[in-house]
């Protein structure tokens, strides 16, 4: 009788290593980065301790002034460090230093579901897929502002329309991943702006995911938030241009080429027009930025069609780096 995922993510897997067959059990670890979340921690590391009792269970403290760090070890987690300020910088961390089949990454604020871990390891097994997003999923004012649901909202149609549309919450901080995805994945940000980076990734590979969605909750008395709407908002919104610039530069460039030449023909069509009437031409500092405008247009169109293909190879690259991981022994077992 065959296995649900959900009955099979804690047992043991056959592995096949050249002739020989052995058993080893799937590891599962749990990734949470923390900031001066010493009301939190313990409630969450319990809370994935239950719902994932195989799995291994990390704390990454990034310069907390609480009691983070005692609480999490207490709670019996293993605690470690990452001195550089930012979750982007921790998650790069996490990702270097964790050795397991299966990650779930979630926050440490204690507003996510851990029941929904299991089904959405589950998901990634049965499905084989590479990240399985938590959206979000709340009537709770408080917790999920409307000023974040906007900008969420706003910003994930960016990306949907830029990228490819296949997630309603890109900004949540509950993911599950393969290890093809964290081992692949080259971890630029240094912030907040980290999600929509995870995003891209799997849109720019065409990685097979999902998205489930989950309950979310306020956060417990005593916990503050570090997300700061406008400023990690601006700096999400440069990362998506950045990230234009980078994966999609004939877009990127053409649009700029696009304004420069509207500016242009608006600077030298009443000289022209001057000009087939009177054969002068009367105002010559405008016919020369005119003619300097056109340049830089062609000059990024050149750019945007050069950097296209260097970027394609960038991707060929990426993409044999991406499946010269294995599968876990879960997927194989599952397909």
């Amino acid at each position: 009788m065959r296995q649900t995922g959900a009955q099979r993510v804690h047992k043991d897997f056959l592995v096949e290593d050249g002739a020989e067959r052995f058993r080893r059990p799937e590891r599962v670890a749990v990734l949470i980065p923390c900031y001066n979340e010493e009301a939190a921690i313990a409630s969450v590391v319990a809370d994935f301790r239950n719902a994932l009792p195989e799995a291994e269970i990390y704390v990454y403290d990034n310069n907390s002034t609480d009691r983070t760090v005692a609480i999490a070890h207490q709670a019996g987690a293993v605690v470690r460090r990452e001195p550089l300020q930012g979750k982007g910088n921790v998650v790069r961390r996490m990702f270097s230093d964790i050795e397991a089949d299966i990650y779930v990454l979630v926050d440490g604020d204690d507003t996510y579901d851990a029941t929904s871990a299991p089904m959405m390891v589950s998901a990634l097994i049965e499905n084989n897929l590479d990240m399985v997003n938590g959206a979000r999923v709340t009537d709770i004012r408080a917790a999920y502002r409307p000023g974040h649901r906007f900008g969420n909202a706003l910003l994930t149609g960016i990306v949907a329309w830029l990228f490819g549309n296949r997630f309603q919450d890109m900004l949540s901080g509950y993911r599950v991943f393969s290890r093809r995805f964290v081992k692949s994945f080259p971890a630029l940000a240094a912030g907040f702006e980290i999600e929509t980076e995870l995003t891209v990734h799997a849109l720019e590979l065409r990685m097979p995911t999902a998205e489930v969605p989950t309950p979310y909750r306020d956060r417990p008395q005593g916990s503050q938030s570090k997300l700061r709407t406008y400023r990690d908002g601006f700096r999400i919104l440069w990362t998506i241009v950045n990230l234009v610039r980078a994966e999609k530069p004939f877009r990127f460039f053409s649009t700029i080429f696009a304004v420069l030449m509207a500016l242009s023909l608006g600077l030298s069509l009443p000289l022209l027009i001057t000009y087939l009437e009177t054969g002068l031409v009367p105002r010559l500092p405008t016919a020369v930025l005119a003619s300097a405008t056109t340049l830089l247009a062609f000059l990024n169109l050149g750019c945007g069609i050069i950097l296209e293909s260097v970027t394609l190879g960038r991707h060929e690259l990426k993409r044999m780096r991406y499946l010269d991981i294995p599968v876990s022994s879960a997927q194989e077992a599952a397909e």
